[in-house]
Parts: structure tokens; sequence; C-alpha cells
């Protein structure tokens, strides 16, 4: 059964996110607001955990799973970034954009896309997920809370929890989050001499980007 963390979203109680936390230290994988929609987290570092959130998800090692930083300068610790996509990531952190990026080696193998070695980072503007994520003491390893055969995620934690009890260690509730998935940008390319590329567009306005 997951246990539930109702936090108010501008002022969350700090007693329970580190509850949550602490979910997520021992293997659990924990539904979270962001600014997008409601996501699935888990510790980087937790094969059982990233194979559980992948299944709950219901996707393979081919999708591209993100990174949750804190900032730009953690992100930076787990991607290859030069001074053109700096800066595009910049202009939009925090935001609700996801980044493709090409992996360092402080990511592990099995949670990067196995044949481009990329992975998708992004720096969220949402404050509870902001206070969780310096309470877990780096990233989490995340991806939309888009239920298997669904085109939509999912943005009441209620229905979260009546959906996903038996499978998720806790929901995280700070109210409703916008239904709408990250905007996709891959700045792969740029590291070559060429151009970002959209691949999804969702939350998140390209035209800020100049793309």
């Amino acid at each position: 059964m997951a246990q539930y963390f109702e936090v108010h979203p501008d002022n969350p109680q700090v007693r329970l996110l580190k509850q949550a936390a602490g979910l997520l230290e021992r293997g659990g994988v924990v539904a979270i607001p962001t600014d997008s929609s409601y996501a699935l987290a888990c510790h980087l570092d937790d094969k059982a955990a990233v194979d559980r959130l992948r299944q709950i998800r219901g996707v393979d090692e081919r999708h591209h799973l993100t990174l949750l930083c804190r900032d730009l300068s953690e992100l930076a610790n787990y991607a290859r970034v030069d001074n053109r996509q700096y800066r595009l990531m910049r202009s939009a952190t925090p935001g609700p954009y996801t980044f493709i990026l090409e992996a360092t080696r402080e990511v592990p193998r099995r949670v990067s896309h196995p044949q481009r070695k990329t992975i998708g980072l992004r720096v969220p503007d949402h404050r509870a997920l902001q206070e969780l994520l310096a309470l877990h003491g780096a990233p989490l390893l995340a991806t939309t809370l888009i239920p298997p055969g669904a085109t939509r995620p999912l943005n009441d934690a209620q229905e979260i929890r009546e959906r996903f009890e038996h499978q998720v260690a806790g929901v995280i509730d700070a109210g409703a989050c916008a239904s709408e998935p990250t905007t996709i940008i891959d700045l792969t390319p740029m590291g070559t001499g060429g151009q970002a590329l959209l691949l999804r567009q969702g939350r998140g306005d390209v035209a800020a980007l100049g793309l």
C-alpha cells in the first residue's frame, strides 16, 4: 500500500518530504509532482528500483529516462555540455523542458540510451520537488506518469493513489499539476555544430528558446 503525503505546493512540510525521501533511499518508486505533470521517480543507483519504474510505466531500455536536477551545475556532472548547449539550457531553466544530452560516466549505463549513450536531463520549477531533491542530495531518475496504453499524463494525486497504490511506494500530493508533459529537445547535434532538434512539443514554449 502506497504511503500518501499531502504537502503544501508553496510551503511543503519538510517532515513529510523527509519520509518520502526515505522511501526513495530504500529503493521505492514514488509518484511526484512537477511543473508539467506528475512523474514516477526513483534512486538513480538502484537497479531494482529502475527496473520497477520501467515496469510500472510500461517502457523498455530504449525509452529515455530523465534525471531531475536541482540546478545546471548539478546537471553538468551527468552530461557533456558545451557553451552553446549551456546557453540554450540556461534560457529555459528551471522550467518544463527535458534536454537530451550525451551522458557522462556518472550515469550508470543501464539507465542511458543503449545505442546513443544519451540521457534526458531537466531542472524542474516546482517548490516541493526542489525540496525533495535537496533532501535526497542527488538527482532523481524519473519518467512522466503516463499509464500504459494512455497518451496523456496523470495530474491528480488521488487518482494516482487509487490506480497505483499497490505498485508505488508513495505518492506526494502537492495539488493538481498541469496535465501536459515537458517539451523534449535533443541538444546532441549542437555538439558537432548542428542545431537543436524538437522531439516533443509539450508545456515548454520553444519560441522562448529561439527554435
